[in-house]
């Protein structure tokens, strides 16, 4: 199979699982490939991929090459992948814009970003240069401008655009619009986990609903040490996150909660769990005869490669899009990988359309 071209916007954890989870995959010589939502998608397989380009503003990533660069600090996902084959991409710096919050400078150095003093490249003579068709979005939660820049970049260089953050894109009626004009797809946004705090809370909600329990109060509360919850401490960032979270949930239901009965959102950072992520999800219920039912969950799980599983099938159903000439939004496939798709479908259902999409029985 020829190779599916990517470029990288942000090269933070989730970033090195994916790029991790490229070299690892190649090493896996099996008939069932472990950890894998799927093997092969329309005859790709993981190491189909490959990283052509990538940007970000850290000093310690730019100017270095892509192998180096997404084990650098701030990272501090596990290493799992026995090596990372050296790279000739050198990491070039985009520009900052939205993408580095103001109070991340209260922390130690080796916990945060740190702005290289170099100037920004010209992103869309980058990406044309290096002949990337997919871009993956990784900015930090809240970069709004930075990650509409990329946006635009993208349609400019004829680059078709993956969105894994909660920044209104891929689901945006005006730039699907644009992407669709433009003749390229675009998936998006907020990428789930392969099993993750939404995907469990969605199954969950979705069980109390199929089985005739009405839920009165639910929350879910997030904490970990990677810098992805560093950034979130501040809260003016996190308008969008909570809303595709919340929405994600509330999609499962037939008739939503009130605002002030749901509470879902990250709720702070502990150094010392650097990329793991605990979750706390609380149901309160109502089940026959007016009986009480209360359900409690934990989950704890090393974050980046939680999504990185998902972004490894989210490319490449991009890449079908591609080879078939489909442009704008793709639902089907953003229902299943995405907590803030363009449509909410029940996972069984997004699942199930996913399935078709890829076998090509629905066109998206």
């Amino acid at each position: 199979m020829a190779k599916i071209k990517v470029a990288v916007v942000g090269l933070g954890n989730c970033a090195s699982s994916f790029i991790q989870g490229i070299e690892y995959y190649k090493s896996i010589k099996a008939n069932r490939l472990p950890g894998l939502m799927h093997d092969e998608i329309g005859g790709y397989l993981p190491d189909d991929i490959e990283v052509v380009a990538a940007f970000d503003i850290d000093e310690r990533k730019v100017g270095n090459p892509l192998h180096e660069a997404v084990l650098a600090a701030p990272n501090c996902t596990q290493v799992f992948a026995k090596s990372i084959q050296p790279s000739s991409v050198i990491v070039k710096k985009g520009p900052v814009l939205d993408g580095v919050s103001d109070h991340l400078q209260l922390y130690p150095a080796d916990r945060r970003f740190q702005v290289s003093a170099k100037e920004a490249c010209d992103v869309v003579a980058e990406l044309k240069e290096s002949g990337a068709e997919i871009m993956l979005n990784y900015l930090p939660v809240g970069s709004v401008l930075a990650t509409e820049f990329y946006a635009r970049s993208a349609l400019q260089a004829g680059v078709a655009f993956i969105n894994c953050i909660p920044v209104f894109i891929g689901s945006d009626p005006e730039w699907i619009r644009k992407f669709e004009q433009a003749g390229l797809p675009i998936i998006g946004d907020d990428i789930k986990a392969q099993v993750g705090a939404t995907i469990i809370h969605r199954v969950l909600t979705k069980l109390f609903e199929d089985r005739g329990v009405q839920i009165d109060r639910t929350y879910q509360l997030n904490i970990g040490g990677n810098t992805d919850f560093l950034n979130m401490l501040n809260a003016e960032r996190l308008a969008m996150k909570k809303t595709s979270k919340t929405e994600a949930v509330l999609s499962q239901m037939d008739v939503p909660l009130e605002t002030k009965n749901i509470h879902i959102g990250p709720s702070d950072y502990v150094p010392w769990l650097n990329d793991n992520k605990v979750c706390y999800i609380r149901m309160e219920g109502t089940q026959f005869g007016g009986v009480k039912v209360d359900l409690d969950v934990k989950l704890s799980v090393e974050d980046s490669p939680n999504s990185a599983a998902v972004v490894m099938d989210a490319v490449r159903c991009c890449k079908l899009a591609l080879d078939r000439g489909i442009a704008g939004a793709l639902p089907s496939v953003a229902a299943y990988t995405m907590k803030h798709p363009l449509h909410q479908f029940s996972d069984e259902t997004a699942r199930l359309r996913m399935e078709q999409f890829i076998e090509g029985v629905i066109e998206r």
